[in-house]
């Protein structure tokens, strides 16, 4: 076989290949087995039928194209490997000559990655927010946990901002009742905007029993985006009680003797959390930075696919998943649907472009996966999918997207190493060291930012996807060991 590579542009090939005929002999056996699997002739056996009756009685073309169909991915993964290229997507093969007994030719034109370019990352310098933690800070949290502890009870007094009131609605739209516009027995909480507007003005000072009406155009409904007449009927008011802010509270709400104890829990906590925020977002920016350091061209059929995808995963799952149409979630943005299509270009573009420049780092710094690493990042995306660790395994192994699951753990590796390499300061001008924190350091390693950046556009075969979907499988018995701990 001999084979040329045209480069059609820098994303782009056509490879050029030529098949002695005599390299087709065993897919022309395979054909003419097939055949006589499937056919029946008078006065031969099943199987048995010579070639030359095949031919006779069926036609030499028709084994042709079935030995060209079994023998095309052969020959074309053949120069695929001979010409060291890395072929992203289906080829579209044309067969220009099949003069039989002579000469198979065809070609395969497809996308490759493209060369990519690793500059000096070196010199690449960050500002991110500080870590602080104010008393405010302090209190909001402390009142945000006093709040779950709120307990109710009934009031004979006007309701108020604050208060809970028990309802009933009915909604008439042009004198109508609305099949879908009557709730009864429905709790509210005054000011919490959870509701139809207008509600809050309607139910403020009314106490049980009384009853108001008030105009609000319907959110949802059979009668969505219309104005509605709404009455509402007080049937009861609740009062909210906080607990007081003192060492009984801290013992209630937490595993602390006093006040104090708690609050300084809470200050650990915050910080901690700012520092995890932090350290992710000078993975951000160390990535937005490096990015525009590296020029990388991006096929478009690529581009197109990787689109496709996003749309259909944001229409399909995430909002099919909160009963949402894609018009409804674009007039809840506030975007039209260019400028919709516009962001999904841009994202496509620079997941695509952000899991070209890491591979080639991750090829660039000889950067592996252990089966540690594999374990604690199925771990992670399975408590992210809200799977236990083995049934996630199971569906990473049977969907073969285990290479998918390696490079994600690899390109957060490549993007650590230059997040180390990095200069991070924050808005105080004072170096951040994004290793004096375990919380802070796991950010840096875990490349999360990477997974929400790029979703695997050019996935690949991997030449160890029998050991990896072991590892996996080991993985997921780690994890459910852990789960059940």
């Amino acid at each position: 076989m001999k084979s040329a590579v045209e480069t059609l542009n820098p994303t782009r090939v056509r490879l050029t290949v030529e098949v002695p005929f005599e390299e087709l002999k065993p897919s022309l056996d395979a054909a003419y087995k097939k055949i006589n699997q499937q056919v029946t002739v008078p006065g031969f056996r099943k199987g048995k039928i010579p070639a030359r009756v095949i031919d006779q009685r069926f036609g030499r073309g028709a084994v042709l194209e079935e030995a060209v169909n079994d023998a095309l991915p052969k020959f074309y993964t053949e120069a695929v490997n001979e010409g060291e290229l890395n072929p992203l997507g289906q080829p579209e093969v044309d067969i220009t000559e099949l003069k039989d007994n002579e000469l198979l030719a065809f070609t395969a034109e497809v996308d490759v990655r493209p060369t990519v370019e690793i500059p000096d990352y070196s010199g690449i310098e960050v500002t991110v927010d500080s870590v602080e933690v104010s008393d405010e800070d302090i209190d909001k949290a402390v009142e945000q946990l006093r709040d779950r502890f709120a307990t109710t009870s009934a009031v004979e007094r006007a309701a108020a901002e604050g208060d809970i009131v028990v309802v009933d609605l009915e909604a008439k739209v042009e004198g109508e009742v609305l099949e879908d516009g009557v709730a009864n027995g429905v709790n509210y909480t005054i000011g919490s905007g959870e509701l139809l507007e207008g509600i809050d003005e309607a139910v403020t000072g009314l106490e049980a029993g009384g009853s108001a009406t008030f105009t609000s155009e319907l959110k949802g409904g059979s009668a969505k985006g219309k104005e509605a007449e709404v009455s509402v009927k007080v049937s009861e008011v609740k009062a909210r009680e906080l607990p007081e802010l003192d060492d009984d509270f801290a013992q209630l709400a937490s595993e602390f003797d006093t006040l104090e104890e708690l609050r300084g829990d809470t200050r650990t906590r915050l910080e901690r959390s700012k520092k995890f925020d932090q350290a992710t977002q000078a993975q951000e920016k160390v990535l937005d930075a490096l990015l525009e350091l590296v020029e990388v061209p991006i096929p478009e059929k690529l581009l197109e696919d990787e689109i496709q995808t996003r749309k259909h995963n944001l229409e399909h799952h995430q909002l099919g998943q909160m009963g949402l149409t894609l018009d409804a979630y674009l007039e809840m943005q506030e975007k039209t649907a260019e400028e919709f299509e516009a962001e999904l270009k841009e994202q496509a573009e620079k997941g695509i472009k952000t899991q070209f420049v890491l591979d080639e780092l991750v090829n660039k710094e000889k950067l592996s996966v252990g089966q540690e690493e594999l374990t604690e990042h199925l771990m992670r995306r399975a408590q992210s999918s809200g799977m236990s660790p083995d049934q996630f395994a199971q569906a990473v192994v049977e969907g073969g997207q285990v290479p998918m699951l390696v490079g994600e753990v690899a390109r957060g590796k490549a993007l650590a190493v230059v997040v180390e390499a990095a200069k991070v300061v924050d808005d105080k001008g004072e170096t951040v060291d994004l290793d004096e924190d375990d919380e802070a350091a796991e950010a840096a390693e875990t490349g999360e930012t990477v997974e929400a950046t790029s979703e695997e556009p050019a996935a690949e075969e991997s030449d160890n996807e029998a050991e990896q979907a072991a590892e996996v499988a080991e993985a997921a018995d780690k994890g459910g060991d852990k789960a059940e701990g």
